[in-house]
């Protein structure tokens, strides 16, 4: 199966081309998301309770269903809970492991609405040339080197310039989430910018015209 690059830059994978092993496959969860937001968009039942609508469905009297949202999220947690069963190192596999616990809550008890970012945000992010990749960056999911990937698509997410990650890797907890899996800040909100304003400059020059 293509990854998100080779669909992005219309190329077709070969026999040789090198691909990582340990890498996220994210077709069984976005068919299963798409499957409910087009369960969603059926106009609701008279008989169901009617819960708060997700925020990118065109309709307003959507019902999401908890079943559906829990499997979900159990989708996500499983990828983690395989990738941490052959994590290379200690650290990788506690990261891990922490995605897993931080996502029993919603499978648990399902939220009333999904809280992950749109598809467009997702394209939408910063994407990091393979030459500011340096030969030892690692996914911090998969624990794989970027470069290994001939095809890589790594990603920059807007909470942190080094938080980067594999789009393949981060892309259902970003659609299921919507936040950073490292820090766990929302990644809808962009980096604020601080510009050093002069407009204490500004008054001393007014200062000095009625002086």
């Amino acid at each position: 199966m293509a990854t998100q690059y080779e669909v992005e830059h219309n190329i077709k994978p070969t026999p040789s081309t090198s691909r990582r092993r340990r890498q996220v496959d994210m077709s069984t969860f976005t068919a299963h998301l798409h499957n409910i937001m087009a369960a969603d968009d059926q106009p609701p039942s008279t008989t169901t309770t009617t819960f708060p609508t997700h925020p990118h469905h065109h309709n307003p009297h959507a019902v999401p269903n908890p079943a559906d949202t829990a499997a979900l999220f159990r989708l996500i947690q499983d990828q983690m809970g395989t990738l941490a069963s052959t994590a290379p190192t200690e650290s990788n596999r506690a990261f891990l492991t922490s995605l897993v616990e931080a996502l029993e809550l919603d499978v648990a008890h399902p939220p009333r609405q999904i809280e992950g970012v749109t598809q467009e945000f997702l394209d939408g992010l910063d994407r990091v040339p393979r030459g500011k990749l340096k030969q030892d960056d690692t996914c911090p999911i998969c624990a794989e080197r970027y470069l290994d990937d001939q095809y890589c698509l790594v990603v920059e997410l807007p909470c942190h310039e080094s938080h980067r990650f594999d789009l393949e890797c981060v892309g259902p907890w970003l659609r299921g989430k919507g936040t950073c899996p490292l820090c766990r800040k929302e990644v809808s909100k962009r980096r604020e910018v601080v510009v050093e304003s002069d407009q204490g400059e500004e008054e001393d020059d007014m200062d000095g015209l009625y002086a």
